[in-house]
């Protein structure tokens, strides 16, 4: 084995663990420690918003403990640990509990953090958020007895949970400050679409509204835990609250390391940050001013950096990369067009389903969506859309 000092990663998630692997198949000597602030078990995150409907424990998300993948990809794992610090000008960082730990190469994969709303209320430090496994955990262990979720956000996980919970027979509804939900991946007609489909399975919505307190129910009133009150003046009742209004990349051990930050750390095509040796990939990335929190970009920036790391540069791609929304009440696929792109959706559509393709004004598509049994036309459109990182 290599003597040379080793390839640190900070982080145990999808993206940490598969930049572990990708390195691994290119070079089976040079000395890997993955520092985690977890376990440092291998799971995916992705799945922890349709576990419900799978009847799926956190123990049974687990994919892999640490020791295992730690044998797997020939790593020293440090669990539990949170980095304090960074110098990139020693190659070290230090850990909150004093350690100090040298490397050749440093790779920041952090992840995000749930953004969190200012509530205000004597219950507002009771509404969860799910971004890990212990998250779910907790999450899972919280609904006993719960009939009625008030779901902070309607996007993309917002409705996945709101799904996902009809499984357990609890009613949840979607909260959010936009006219309809998915607003953001979806033209008008899909999410009208979506929220039929959704609504004629059980879960609700109240659009165009925000949270502002929310406070245990008056005894008096039995029938739920908790009282929303909302922008509008109304108020709404729940046994639970979940936020999922966004994440927010992290980004302060970045920053206090020096390193350029914008949304997410910036790095460039072969995921290098503005100091030599450090690197960053997964959810606290920013390629080339793209933040893409889902699972096919990490997982082209982690075959990338593993080749990179071993000593083949190699600049991460970026082909068309749908993302399949996990609401089976209402099967969808979105491959949003990238911010800033000029067009204008085109939709065709009936009771069954709705195609809509966003087109310049050439006739290029640029993204699409993909509702009900329009699902299956996912192939023939993802190859008529660019690379988003050619």
């Amino acid at each position: 084995m290599s003597t040379s000092p080793p390839v640190v990663i900070v982080g145990s998630g999808l993206a940490g663990w598969n930049t572990a692997r990708e390195f691994r198949r290119h070079d089976k000597e040079t000395p890997l420690v993955v520092v985690s602030r977890d376990g440092a078990g291998f799971y995916s995150k992705p799945m922890l918003s349709n576990a419900l409907a799978a009847n799926k424990s956190a123990q049974a998300l687990l994919m892999k403990p640490a020791d295992k993948m730690a044998a797997e990809v020939g790593a020293t794992v440090l669990a539990q640990a949170e980095v304090a610090t960074i110098d990139t000008g020693a190659r070290t960082l230090t850990l909150a509990d004093g350690r100090t730990q040298a490397w050749r190469d440093l790779v920041l994969a952090l992840g995000a953090d749930p953004i969190r709303l200012p509530l205000a209320g004597n219950a507002a430090d009771t509404v969860r958020s799910v971004n890990d496994l212990d998250d779910y955990a907790r999450f899972a262990a919280a609904l006993d007895g719960v009939r009625s979720v008030a779901l902070l956000g309607g996007g993309l996980i917002g409705c996945e949970f709101a799904n996902d919970l009809l499984a357990r027979g609890i009613r949840a509804v979607v909260l959010d400050l936009a006219d309809r939900p998915l607003a953001r991946l979806l033209p008008e007609a899909g999410s009208t679409f979506l929220r039929a489909r959704l609504e004629a399975a059980g879960v609700g919505f109240r659009m165009g509204v925000s949270v502002q307190r929310v406070d245990a129910a008056p005894e008096a009133d039995a029938a739920e835990r908790l009282r929303l009150t909302l922008s509008d003046g109304s108020t709404l009742g729940a046994d639970l609250v979940l936020s999922a209004v966004g994440l927010a990349p992290r980004t302060a051990l970045a920053r206090a390391a020096g390193l350029a930050v914008n949304r997410g750390v910036a790095v460039d095509r072969l995921l290098a940050t503005s100091a030599l040796h450090v690197h960053a990939v997964g959810d606290c990335a920013e390629v080339e001013g793209l933040n893409l929190p889902y699972v096919m970009p990490l997982m082209a920036q982690a075959r990338a950096l593993g080749a990179t790391l071993a000593g083949t540069p190699t600049p991460v791609a970026y082909p068309a990369m749908p993302v399949t929304v996990k609401t089976p009440a209402c099967p969808t696929v979105v491959c949003p067009p990238l911010q800033g792109a000029a067009g204008a959706w085109q939709v065709a559509g009936d009771d069954a389903g709705v195609e809509a393709v966003f087109r310049d004004s050439t006739g290029r598509a640029l993204g699409f969506a993909l509702l009900g049994q329009a699902t299956p036309r996912k192939q023939a459109l993802a190859g008529e859309v660019p690379a988003w990182l050619g």
